[in-house]
């Protein structure tokens, strides 16, 4: 692969601010991995001969701005990132239809196109999990986790890391996944009482099991596929599903409505869609479930047939009204100082 010329995040942002041209033919915000949106976009220009500008925002990060630049993207494709933001930004009008083909989909990544009218597509499938660090539990003589209610036991006060829902769609789908199975009360309840035990609500959903697999915290929530690079990589990590069951993400691709370079936007979309693209993941650690029927499965990747997972609502949680309300009752009820 020729050596990528991606401007720079920190270029990248000052142009954006500043609504100055790009030399790039295609700007793409990225809410995958680094390591993932790097490869991608280098195996883009290879294949298409087209420049990519690329910056890594969280869905919450790129969902705001998306919002502030209505009218005059400064973008013209989002890539990853939970599908509940993308769906919003369907439902807004901020993204509009590529017309790619998804016959070669998976059921639940054609779904997601069908929810917002083509205007995001599923990439990827991704479940939720709960990660702890096995050296730090065992020299602390605590017991690992099993389930969701275990998250609340004393015993792990200041044990817990996870992202803030109002910033990362990893956090968000966490919330949305405790009160499809809980109900909406009792939800709150429980995340107010594993609030107790957190220690820090971090911008980002993937850096929770960074942290507890350097050590720096003893127990994460986030993807299982973000969990299993780490434990491959020799951190002494390990993987819980939760016992009452578990939600999922499936990653969505977006063009912004007024996309000024739509038809390189729209290659981008077919690009990633391809069984070519997607099976490359693993190159860099990439372990989710590709939405490509076609596409190699990584045999690290989570064994969804063994994990008790929800019938998740993504028309509901993914509606605007509903993310609102859910993010105003948290802010009030479980974040940090009330």
């Amino acid at each position: 692969m020729k050596k990528k010329t991606l401007i720079s995040a920190l270029a990248l942002s000052a142009a954006l601010s500043t609504g100055s041209a790009f030399a790039a033919e295609l700007n793409v915000v990225c809410s995958n991995e680094q390591d993932w949106c790097d490869l991608m976009a280098g195996n883009f220009e290879d294949k298409t001969g087209i420049s990519v500008a690329m910056v890594r925002k969280s869905t919450g990060e790129t969902l705001a701005q998306v919002r502030a630049e209505a009218g005059n993207p400064k973008i013209d494709v989002w890539w990853g990132g939970t599908g509940d933001p993308h769906l919003i930004a369907a439902a807004e009008g901020l993204t509009q239809p590529s017309g790619a083909d998804t016959s070669e989909l998976l059921g639940w990544a054609q779904n997601l196109a069908e929810i917002s009218g083509g205007r995001t597509i599923g990439i990827h499938l991704g479940v939720l999990g709960v990660a702890y660090n096995a050296d730090i539990l065992k020299e602390k003589g605590i017991k690992p986790p099993a389930c969701w209610k275990d998250l609340t036991d004393p015993q792990y006060k200041g044990e817990i890391q996870v992202a803030n829902p109002n910033s990362s769609g990893t956090a968000y789908t966490e919330l949305a996944t405790i009160v499809q199975i809980f109900g909406e009360d009792d939800a709150f309840r429980l995340l107010k009482e594993i609030g107790e035990n957190v220690n820090s609500y971090t911008k980002s959903g993937s850096a929770p099991s960074k942290a507890a697999a350097r050590g720096e915290t003893g127990i994460s929530i986030g993807f299982e596929h973000d969990m299993v690079k780490l434990a491959r990589a020799g951190f002494p990590l390990k993987i819980v599903s939760p016992c009452e069951g578990t939600g999922y993400e499936v990653g969505g691709v977006s063009i912004i409505t007024g996309a000024k370079n739509f038809d390189e936007a729209k290659q981008w979309v077919e690009f990633v869609l391809s069984a070519e693209a997607q099976s490359a993941g693993p190159e860099v650690g990439v372990f989710n479930i590709p939405s490509n029927s076609n596409a190699t499965i990584p045999p690290e990747a989570p064994a969804v047939e063994s994990i008790k997972l929800i019938d998740y609502d993504f028309a509901t949680y993914g509606a605007t009204d509903t993310r609102e309300r859910l993010l105003s009752r948290w802010d009030k009820e479980v974040k940090p100082g009330n």
